[in-house]
């Protein structure tokens, strides 16, 4: 027996199809360490409703995650972030947000197949859980941009002088943005295409 139901057939939203212009997709992978802002990045610029994994965060992970400095952080990241971004008619990208607490990394392993590309983001007031996150994409062979995500009250350095402490050579990009901006997270979305461009017609070149 048939039956007639007035709800509309299911199916995605107008917003989360893709667009029939598409001709290439890119997978971009948002890593850092715990709370430097990757889920805020990937809201921020995604032109979809982006899918997260956060969940609260409980006694079980005191003494186990570092939270100096984000002691106010109550939720975090445990499978990853998703997003998409059209950069232009054609080209794509989608993001995957990695979870910050090193208890997490193994899932870093599938969430980089198939990357074309990093970004780190880096907050000033913990430099230092950035340096095992860029040695791991140096030691992967992962093309990367370093982007110093602004926080209130965050300490605030030149360029140079950053560059020096996260050892990054001087074909690295490494710029300023606002991860709760769309248009700052796009800028640097950019600033890695550029990077990856840079790259790939280097071999030509020479």
């Amino acid at each position: 027996m048939d039956f007639e139901s007035s709800d509309p057939p299911a199916g995605p939203r107008r917003e989360d199809v893709l667009p029939a212009t598409a001709a290439a997709a890119v997978k971009v992978v948002i890593v850092g360490g715990f709370g430097v802002g990757k889920t805020t990045l990937v809201g921020s610029v995604s032109e979809i409703r982006p899918l997260t994994t956060e969940e609260t965060m409980t006694q079980a992970g005191v003494g186990v995650d570092d939270t100096a400095g984000v002691e106010r952080k109550s939720s975090t990241t445990v499978a990853m972030d998703f997003g998409r971004i059209s950069i232009n008619e054609e080209l794509v990208l989608y993001l995957f947000g990695t979870p910050g607490q090193q208890r997490f990394w193994f899932l870093w392993h599938g969430l980089f197949e198939g990357a074309l590309g990093a970004v780190v983001l880096v907050d000033t007031r913990r430099l230092e859980v950035s340096f095992d996150v860029i040695g791991r994409l140096e030691e992967r062979g992962v093309p990367f941009v370093v982007a110093v995500n602004s926080f209130p009250a965050a300490p605030e350095y030149p360029l140079d002088e950053l560059r020096a402490a996260l050892d990054l050579p001087a074909s690295v990009p490494l710029v300023q943005c606002d991860a709760r901006r769309r248009d700052s997270s796009r800028d640097v979305l950019m600033t890695l295409m550029r990077y990856l461009h840079s790259l790939a017609v280097a071999p030509e070149a020479s």
